[in-house]
C-alpha cells in the first residue's frame, strides 16, 4: 500500500523540485515508511511507501536493468508469488527477495501492457518506458493502469502539455500555483448522487481514472482504453449447489491470497454476513487467532458490537472493541480532508474510528466491502423492485427513476435549490444522461436487478464505498483489503441472475444460503444494520447551532450557489421535527466543510 505521484511533459520540460517535494509531502500518510522518485527529462515517478511485503527490499520505484523502464504502484498484487515463480522458471532474474512491485516490472518487460490481465490485486500503477519502438526511434511513454473495480484511487490533471497524476487530489493541488476552481457539473452530480461519481471531481481539470482503465501518452498522442469490462459477463442459469461450491471456493482463495503480508493482519468485524464470512475464512488459513476490530455506540440502534463479539467468539478471534463518543462530528473535517471531496455518507466517521483502533495493532485489515453491491444487500434495491410500475419501466426511463429513487436532490429539488445564475450555467447538464445512462446502455443484456448492481459497481463503489476504507485506512496508515471484490467473485456475481440475489424482497437470497454452513444461521440471516451515526438527531439537538452557523455563514460557499430560502426551509423543517432532511443537510454541510478546507474559486 502506497501513494504514487508524478508527471509527464510532452515537450520534455521539467517540474521544479519544490512542486515534486510538495506532492510527496501531501501523501506521507499513505506511505510513512519510505519514499523514492525516478526522474528523467520531462518525467518523474514518485512513491510514498507503507511497507507490507518485502519490508527491506520493496523500495520503489523499480527500474529495469538498462534504466529505460521505471515503475511505481499503489496497492498489492496478491498473486505475486505465483507470478514470480513462473518468471523465475523462465530464467528471469529478480533483485528483491519477494517484492510484488518488482514482479510487475519483470512481467511488463516480458508481456508489455498485456501483463495487467495476469494480476489479482488492487492497484494503481505508473510505468515510464523509454525503449525504442520497433523500427523507430525512442518515444518515451507513460502508462497509467487502474485495477478492475477501482479499489485503489488514481487522479490525473492534463493541461495539454503536462499531465500530473497522483493517488489523491491533494497531491495534484500541491504541484499547482493557482487556486482550485469548482467544477460546476460535478457539483450538480454530487447533489444528485450524494457523492461525486467518477470520472468527475469537484475540481475543474482533474478527473478520476475509471476502474479497469489504462491511459498511455507520449509526446504525440494520448490513448485511453478499458482493459477489463464487467459488462462482458453473460448471466447463466445455474443450480444453487453448483453455484455455492464455486462461490465458497473462490471466496476461500480470495481470503487466502489477501493474508499474504510481512506485517500483522486483522479484520473489521461487524457481525454482519459479509465481514463474518471473511473472518470465518481467515480462521481457516491462520495459525493463530484472527485479530478483529469493532467500535460500539451507547445507542443500541447503531451499536453492532454485541453481534461482532458473538461472531469473534464463534471463530476464535482475538477481538478488540471500543465504545466511541456519541458525537463524531469533530472528525468530519479530518475525514473530508483525506477524501479530497465531500461525501454525504455518514459512515466515513465510524470507519475512521475503527481504523484508528485497528492501526494500533496491525498494518493490514480485511473488510467485507463489496458484498452488498454484488449480491443486492441494500434496502434500496428491494424497495425499488417492490413497485411493479418501476420494474416495468422501459429502458429509457429506468436509469432516471432509479437515480431519483436512490439519489439525493432530484431534478425538481435542484431547481428549487440552485440560484438562477447557477441553474442557467447548468442548464445543459443532465446527471442521469451524462453519468448513469451510458453505463446502463452497456448492461442492457442484464436483468433489472443486475442493472442496478452493475451501475453501483461502476459508480457507487469507486465513487464512495471504496473511497471509505481506502481513505479512512490511509488516514492512519492502515491498508484495507477487500476479498469480496476479488475479480473472480465479481465476475461470478454478474454471471448470476438477479432473482438469485433479490427474491420477493429477500436480499442476498443465495449468498446467505451459501455461507450459512460457514458462519451459522444467526449470522447469515441477521437483519442488516447500516454502519452509521445519528447525525440527523445531532442536527436537531447538540449540533443545531453548529449546523446553522456552518450553512448560513456570510462567506459560505452555499450562500453563492443556493437559494437561501430553500436551505432555510430544509433546516427549519428538520430541526422542528416536521420533516427528516438528514441526508440533504448532511450533504450540504459536507460541501461547506470541504470548501473551507480546499477553498475552491468560482469561475467568472
Amino acid at each position: 500500500m502506497c501513494g504514487i505521484y508524478g508527471f509527464f511533459d510532452r515537450h520534455g520540460a521539467g517540474l521544479d523540485d519544490a512542486a515534486l517535494a510538495a506532492m510527496d509531502a501531501s501523501l506521507v500518510h499513505r506511505g510513512p515508511d519510505d519514499s523514492g522518485v525516478f526522474r528523467r527529462p520531462g518525467v518523474a515517478l514518485g512513491n510514498r511507501r507503507l511497507a507490507i511485503i518485502d519490508i527491506d527490499g520493496g523500495h520503489q520505484p523499480f527500474v529495469s536493468d538498462d534504466g529505460r523502464i521505471a515503475l511505481v504502484q499503489n496497492g498489492e498484487i496478491f498473486n505475486h508469488v505465483e507470478l514470480r515463480n513462473e518468471l523465475q522458471r523462465q530464467g528471469v532474474r529478480f533483485h528483491s527477495d519477494h517484492s510484488d512491485t518488482e514482479v510487475l516490472l519483470r512481467l511488463y518487460e516480458r508481456d508489455g501492457l498485456d501483463f495487467v490481465h495476469r494480476l489479482n490485486g488492487m492497484f494503481a500503477i505508473a510505468i515510464y518506458d523509454a525503449r525504442h519502438a520497433p523500427g523507430g526511434t525512442a518515444q518515451p511513454t507513460l502508462h497509467l493502469v487502474r485495477d478492475r473495480v477501482g479499489v485503489k484511487p488514481l487522479y490525473v490533471c492534463d493541461d495539454g502539455q503536462r499531465l500530473l497524476f497522483a493517488s489523491e487530489i491533494k497531491a495534484l493541488l500541491a504541484a499547482r500555483t493557482s487556486p482550485p476552481e469548482l467544477h460546476l457539473p460535478a457539483l450538480q452530480h454530487y447533489l444528485a448522487y450524494n457523492y461525486v461519481p467518477p470520472p468527475f471531481t469537484l475540481f475543474a481539470g482533474i478527473r478520476h481514472v475509471m476502474p479497469g482503465t489504462m491511459l498511455s501518452l507520449d509526446a504525440g498522442q494520448q490513448h485511453e482504453r478499458r482493459w477489463w469490462n464487467l459488462a462482458a459477463q453473460q448471466p447463466a442459469l445455474q443450480g444453487f449447489g453448483q453455484w455455492q461450491e464455486e462461490l465458497l471456493a473462490v471466496l476461500d482463495d480470495a481470503v487466502r491470497l489477501r493474508l499474504r503480508a510481512d506485517v500483522p493482519c486483522g479484520a473489521f468485524l461487524s457481525g454482519g454476513v459479509d465481514s463474518s464470512t471473511v473472518v470465518a475464512l481467515m480462521a481457516r488459513h491462520l495459525h493463530a487467532p484472527a485479530r478483529t476490530f469493532c467500535i460500539g455506540f451507547s445507542d443500541p440502534r447503531f451499536d453492532e458490537s454485541p453481534y461482532a463479539r458473538d461472531a469473534a467468539q464463534r471463530f476464535g478471534a482475538l477481538h478488540r472493541e471500543r465504545l466511541v463518543a456519541p458525537d463524531l462530528l469533530d472528525d468530519w473535517d479530518t475525514a473530508l480532508w483525506h477524501c479530497d471531496q465531500p461525501h454525504g455518507d455518514a459512515s466515513f466517521l465510524p470507519t475512521l474510528e475503527v481504523a484508528r483502533l485497528a492501526a494500533a495493532e496491525v498494518k493490514v485489515v480485511l473488510t467485507g466491502d463489496g458484498g452488498d453491491e454484488l449480491f443486492a444487500g441494500y434496502d434500496k434495491y428491494a424497495s425499488f423492485m417492490a413497485d411493479p410500475a418501476l420494474r416495468a419501466l422501459p429502458d429509457a426511463d429506468f436509469a432516471r427513476h432509479y437515480i431519483e429513487h436512490t439519489g439525493l436532490f432530484g431534478e425538481q429539488a435542484r431547481a428549487a435549490l440552485f440560484q438562477p445564475w447557477l441553474a442557467q450555467r447548468l442548464a445543459g447538464v443532465d446527471s442521469v444522461r451524462d453519468v448513469a445512462a451510458p453505463w446502463l446502455q452497456q448492461a442492457a443484456h442484464f436483468d433489472r436487478v443486475n442493472q442496478m448492481l452493475f451501475l453501483d459497481t461502476m459508480l457507487l463503489l469507486p465513487g464512495n464505498n471504496l473511497v471509505k476504507p481506502d481513505r479512512m485506512g490511509m488516514a492512519v496508515s492502515l491498508e484495507a483489503r477487500t476479498p469480496l471484490l476479488d475479480w473472480r467473485v465479481v465476475e461470478l456475481a454478474f454471471r448470476t441472475t438477479g432473482d438469485t440475489k433479490l427474491r420477493d424482497g429477500d436480499k442476498k437470497h443465495w449468498f446467505k444460503r451459501a455461507v450459512e454452513p460457514l458462519i451459522g444461521a444467526d449470522l447469515a440471516y441477521r437483519k442488516k444494520q447500516m454502519f452509521t451515526v445519528p447525525i440527523g438527531e445531532w442536527f436537531r439537538g447538540p449540533r443545531r447551532q453548529w449546523l446553522h452557523d456552518l450553512l448560513f455563514a456570510p462567506d459560505a460557499l452555499g450562500a453563492r450557489l443556493f437559494q437561501p430560502d430553500t436551505v432555510r426551509q430544509l433546516f427549519d423543517a428538520h430541526v422542528a421535527g416536521s420533516a427528516n432532511h438528514t441526508r440533504e443537510l448532511r450533504a450540504l454541510a459536507a460541501l461547506e466543510l470541504w470548501a473551507r478546507r480546499f477553498r475552491p474559486v468560482l469561475a467568472a
